[in-house]
């Protein structure tokens, strides 16, 4: 039986948390916005609208930094519940098109619509359909890659952005990877980058051929994996929803954070997130997680376990943040940061340490 290739998508929304600010507020459109914290409190960007980022400014950034890059940047505090409601209509977009769809985060998915329930046989018209219907239900845009599987449909719904969409046929592929910079490999980040050329690693297809020794002093255990990706392979299924053992969220930064104040503020974000999704879904958690992933691919994590089970946003973000105590984070740059809760139970109803309060932050968790 001949294995016919699968039809996979990346659908990404473009510059979401600021482009929704610009959809809601006429006065931002076309203006260069920043979602995030005050700069006199050392805030940090969040999102960028197209216009912002323009002028250099991007996740992650020192917003004090941000103005200095765009001193007529506007800055706008998050509504996180309100992007999650948008969210859920794109999600709902995505799920009524096929039960294969993998969240990565608020504003991204994988979808394998090789079946999909439009009977569309071509990748490229699925994308079409979704990103139309994304459009006209939300009024907002989005791009998408298409591609044989993952690895290759990421790289490709980034390729035109905004509202783009790049396709990567299965005859196509080795011609596309041929063209790509090393930087363009998901994980590759401009430390990582640095390393691989200065080691005459320049194009993707370089990593190939590159000495095993050499790589792995470059990017660790992630040596092999960067490898099949150079050659375009990835094997991984679109993973949908399941019974969730764990709640949690992560974030992989365009440059590597090295200012411990930017860390704990991206910490306390992360875990404020992954509280609002216990809300949600009425459960408590005994165990925080931090996960850390240095510049130089090492990955660590650090737990704590309390007792009584707890949903609060205020003590969860506090413990997510007394974890990095326990890590070289302000000594060593950061790459990945996420949080993640374990140990979760239901809410007994009507039991004391049910707090009604908390239903109040919708967050998401990826």
């Amino acid at each position: 039986m001949v294995s016919h290739p699968r039809k996979i998508l990346h659908v990404d929304m473009d510059a979401f948390y600021a482009s929704v600010e610009q959809r809601d507020d006429p006065t931002l459109r076309g203006r260069p916005v920043a979602v995030g914290g005050s700069p006199e409190s050392r805030g940090v960007v969040c999102a960028a609208s197209y216009e912002a980022r323009a002028f250099g400014v991007r996740s992650a950034l020192p917003m004090a930094w941000a103005v200095r890059l765009c001193p007529t940047l506007v800055i706008v505090r998050p509504d996180f519940a309100r992007y999650t409601a948008v969210s859920r209509q794109v999600f709902e977009i995505f799920r009524g098109v096929t039960p294969l769809v993998e969240p990565l985060s608020l504003d991204e998915a994988y979808l394998d619509v090789t079946e999909n329930a439009w009977g569309e046989p071509l990748g490229v018209q699925v994308a079409k359909r979704i990103k139309a219907q994304i459009r006209e239900e939300t009024l907002l845009t989005s791009s998408a890659g298409v591609a044989p599987n993952k690895f290759l449909a990421k790289i490709a719904s980034g390729w035109r952005k905004p509202d783009g969409l790049t396709v990567i046929a299965p005859e196509r592929v080795e011609r596309f990877l041929q063209g790509l910079p090393v930087d363009a490999l998901w994980g590759v980040g401009p430390v990582t980058a640095g390393k691989l050329r200065a080691a005459g690693i320049k194009k993707l297809i370089d990593v190939r051929t590159a000495e095993a020794t050499m790589l792995r002093s470059a990017v660790g255990s992630y040596a092999e994996t960067l490898r099949r990706f150079a050659f375009g392979e990835d094997d991984r299924e679109v993973v949908p929803d399941r019974p969730r053992k764990s709640i949690g969220c992560e974030e992989t930064f365009a440059r590597d954070l090295s200012d411990l104040t930017a860390i704990r503020s991206q910490v306390e974000d992360l875990a404020r997130h992954a509280a609002g999704a216990l809300a949600r879904r009425s459960l408590l958690a005994r165990t925080v997680t931090l996960k850390l992933r240095y510049a130089t691919f090492e990955t660590i994590t650090r737990s704590e376990t309390r007792l009584p089970p707890s949903r609060s946003p205020e003590e969860i973000a506090a413990r997510a943040v007394s974890l990095l105590e326990k890590t070289d984070a302000g000594r060593r740059a950061v790459r990945l940061l996420g949080v993640s809760l374990h140990g979760l139970e239901h809410v007994v109803p009507g039991a004391a340490r049910e707090d009604p309060a908390t239903e109040q932050l919708p967050l998401p968790s990826s």
